[in-house]
């Protein structure tokens, strides 16, 4: 009776991602009418209108991301009806017996190599619900699938080396300001972060797998979110018991699947970026051409009215011809999306996954009314995972809209000046770990960040490339937990894992990798 008592108290305490998001939400719309009170020209408060249509707002701002799962979803669900998935799960866990722990340890390093080349985030979204199920087939828990995506592509990011979305857009944002950078020491430090907590999160991972593998009761989860993982992801878990063998259909759709991922994961890389031959490559056979247009000084006021809600009358005539290229034919591998690979983002993804869906359906042997019916379900089996991304999102945008992000952001790095090198670093790292929470966006973070923190390390004789790896690092620690990440808010709800449970497993982590990161970027800033 005790056990039981003790079970549902567990189940009542615990918040779902909902009401935490809700809470955070209310949190930021007091602190901004707080903020105000003292500083009423730099922030404005949230009234109550803003806070009820955030989430609203957070789910149009996040609309591409939202359509992506939801497509998703209706791919998955293709797979699993094909049977394809659970099957290929369990031959491969057959295959796999006695090495099962080996797995983690190749996903997460393949998963780092994505983040720290190209900011592998939101991308890794679809490999939740392919893990949890992999690793509760192999004898784990979902929570085992979680840990090998988030902490694998998140310690990535954290050490982002050539990543365009933190490394780039903060090195552009210096150039802005007029800072340059020698780019070697921001990819030697990179590194250096990378491998060090990459090595430390297997490390981790693989210490609570043996543990459940070894003792089905240590799990974490509860016994709701055990029942919930068993319902979405048990079936492939179920087929490794049984003499199971792939259809040659099913060797056909599980080539089709491995061919769509790796299309999706090159699509996302910023090819241009990091080989220009390469990219041509892909946007081969695209012609373009100049187009001529002539405008007079009524072009140029309505242009500028439009933009600025003005009316502009100019004194006598101006006539010029204004060039732009146009394209007349596209590359090969944008016939499809629009766009080649290597500029995709989630409306070519979502295209991409949409077709390959009903070509998997095809390819499956399924109807027509099958293939239909299995889509719709699919995606609405997302709609959680959707609206947790877009109550995510509605909190950044409620303290951009009210000015929060960058009123704190100008005061602590008011509050910085003047101190050394030994302190500087640390704190510096621990100002940008608390503002990652208001901006998780690294590039948003990047942008709004770097004019105002570069010049002051400069000024101060300390290193910009340190500081970028300081940005980096903490908002890399950051991105491992915090719940206005709508991916991994909705990660985590794909392997029918609570964000409380996730941030009890992780906290030791956070805080090792928080010690390590800061040790490193002190030490760093004192040699560079």
């Amino acid at each position: 009776m005790s056990s039981m008592a003790e079970t549902t108290k567990k189940k009542r305490g615990m918040l779902s991602s909902f009401t935490i998001l809700l809470l955070l939400l209310a949190i930021v719309a007091i602190v901004t009418v707080v903020v105000s009170g003292f500083a009423p020209g730099e922030v404005s408060a949230a009234k109550f209108s803003d806070f009820f249509t955030a989430p609203v707002k957070g789910f149009a701002d996040a609309l591409p991301v939202c359509l992506f799962v939801m497509i998703l979803g209706g791919f998955l669900g293709m797979m699993t009806e094909t049977g394809a998935l659970d099957t290929g799960i369990a031959v491969l866990v057959k295959k796999l017996k006695g090495n099962e722990l080996a797995i983690i340890v190749v996903l997460m390093i393949i998963f780092s190599i994505g983040g720290t080349t190209y900011g592998m985030c939101e991308e890794t979204v679809p490999f939740y619900a392919l893990l949890a199920a992999t690793m509760m087939a192999a004898g784990f828990d979902p929570l085992v699938g979680a840990a090998t995506v988030l902490l694998g592509a998140g310690c990535g990011c954290l050490g982002s080396t050539v990543n365009p979305f933190a490394v780039g857009a903060a090195v552009d944002s210096l150039r802005g300001v007029g800072i340059e950078v020698n780019q070697a020491i921001i990819i030697g430090l990179g590194a250096i972060l990378w491998i060090a907590t990459t090595a430390v999160s297997i490390l981790f991972v693989l210490r609570y797998a043996k543990k459940v593998k070894a003792d089905k009761g240590s799990t974490i989860l509860s016994m709701q979110e055990l029942k919930d993982a068993e319902e979405a992801h048990g079936a492939a878990a179920a087929e490794v018991n049984k003499d199971v063998k792939l259809t040659g259909r099913q060797k056909g759709v599980l080539v089709i699947f491995a061919f769509t991922f790796v299309v999706m994961i090159a699509g996302f890389i910023p090819i241009g970026d990091l080989n220009a031959d390469v990219a041509g490559f892909f946007d081969a056979g695209a012609q373009y051409e100049t187009v001529e247009t002539p405008i007079t000084s009524d072009d140029l006021a309505a242009a500028y009215d439009d933009d600025n809600g003005s009316v502009t009358t100019m004194d006598g005539t101006v006539e010029g011809v204004s060039e732009s290229e146009v394209q007349t034919a596209q590359g090969w591998s944008a016939v499809v999306t629009g766009l080649p690979i290597g500029q995709w983002y989630f409306d070519e993804a979502s295209t991409w996954f949409f077709i390959m869906a009903i070509v998997i359906g095809v390819v499956g042997g399924l109807s027509e009314k099958k293939i239909v019916n299995t889509f719709i379900a699919g995606a609405a089996d997302m709609m959680s995972v959707v609206l947790i991304i877009a109550l995510a999102r509605g909190i950044s945008v409620l303290m951009a809209a009210t000015g929060l992000d960058v009123y704190v952001l100008n005061a602590a790095a008011n509050a910085l000046s003047g101190v050394s090198g030994v302190l500087f670093a640390p704190l510096a790292w621990v100002l940008y770990f608390g503002l990652s929470f208001l901006i998780p966006s690294t590039s948003g973070m990047a942008t709004v960040s770097m004019p105002i923190m570069g010049p002051l390390a400069a000024q101060l004789g300390f290193s910009p490339e340190v500081m970028v790896m300081i940005f980096s690092s903490a908002i890399g620690v950051v991105n491992l937990f915090t719940p206005t990440s709508g991916a991994i808010m909705g990660g985590l709800a794909l392997a029918k894992i609570e964000w409380t449970t996730w941030l009890k497993f992780a906290v030791k982590l956070i805080v090792i990798l928080s010690v390590v990161s800061a040790v490193i970027c002190t030490v760093a800033i004192m040699v560079v």
